[in-house]
């Protein structure tokens, strides 16, 4: 898994910085991609990187300001005409799914593909299967505005290949059984246990996406002990009234989230336009203070989780 910032700003596009959007690349886990807010010109961002539109198969809304869902409409119809004929779900909070269905009504754009959506309640499982489950919960800020906690399910350990073969059990459809710690009689009468065989399973990760807010405790909820959390810091250390004023958090606040949650790394975004690449340096720096394995996000930039 990979997370690929295609946006890092705040309220407008800038030079340096355009609106929001995250696509978590999953193509060894499920061969799809998950993108996190649209905002305005996500589709041409996605020009630039190894993201393929078609790819993706669930679009996860944080809340229903501009910067957040201006590039929705533009992106669903280029995913038609690029040859997108999966089904696509987005979830947000209530209205957007009158926002999108209004925007494809007016401009007679037709969808090649099955489009459905999930508005969330209070509190909410959103989705759940044999490798992944979302979570999501109401955050603080001037919209109802929710945060995702994305758990990758524990997977099993593997087939010790080395060990069978030095024991002599040839490759076949006994392995299957092994894998499944079964006890197998073989061709040659020994009867084993799989489970003998077989690895420790693996701790799946837990990444968290917050959208925009003021500290809460929903917050740190959604972040407890995650491997990875995305956290919005549209302003610096030393603006706390300034960012509370305007439903947001600082540099400071979003590190002083991960370290209470347990969270393994810290990454910044919704950085506010009027910060230049110098002052990036600067905001990372206050947040290590508190969260050493912080890191400021870039345009296009990408992470390995």
């Amino acid at each position: 898994m990979e997370l690929v910032f295609l946006g890092t700003g705040a309220g407008i596009p800038a030079k340096l910085r355009n609106v929001s959007s995250i696509v978590l690349q999953m193509n060894e886990e499920r061969a799809a991609s998950w993108m996190f807010d649209c905002g305005e010109a996500t589709q041409h961002q996605i020009l630039k990187t190894a993201v393929k539109t078609r790819k993706i198969e669930k679009i996860f809304i944080t809340h229903l300001h501009g910067d957040h869902i201006y590039g929705l409409p533009g992106l669903l119809g280029s995913r038609s005409f690029q040859g997108g004929t999966e089904p696509l779900t987005v979830y947000g909070p209530v209205g957007i799914k009158e926002y999108i269905e209004t925007s494809l009504r007016v401009s007679q754009t037709h969808l090649k593909y099955q489009l459905s959506f999930v508005e969330i309640g209070e509190e909410s499982i959103l989705f759940e299967d044999d490798s992944f489950r979302v979570e999501a919960l109401p955050l603080d800020h001037a919209v109802l505005s929710y945060g995702y906690r994305i758990v990758e399910k524990e997977k099993p350990g593997e087939l010790n290949a080395v060990l069978l073969k030095e024991e002599n059990i040839p490759p076949g459809p006994l392995y299957g059984r092994i894998k499944n710690k079964e006890i197998v009689e073989l061709p040659d009468g020994r009867i084993i246990n799989g489970a003998d065989y077989v690895g420790s399973p693996k701790e799946g990760r837990v990444i968290t996406i917050l959208g925009d807010t003021r500290p809460c405790s929903n917050a740190q909820r959604l972040a407890e002990g995650a491997d990875c959390l995305v956290h919005e810091a549209t302003f610096n250390k030393g603006q706390e009234e300034m960012a509370r004023d305007y439903f947001h958090s600082t540099t400071v606040q979003a590190a002083q989230c991960a370290r209470e949650a347990g969270a393994k790394r810290l990454i910044l975004t919704h950085i506010s336009s009027r910060f230049t690449e110098d002052d990036a340096i600067e905001l990372q720096a206050e947040a290590r203070e508190l969260f050493p394995n912080t890191e400021i996000a870039h345009d296009l930039a990408f992470f390995k989780l």
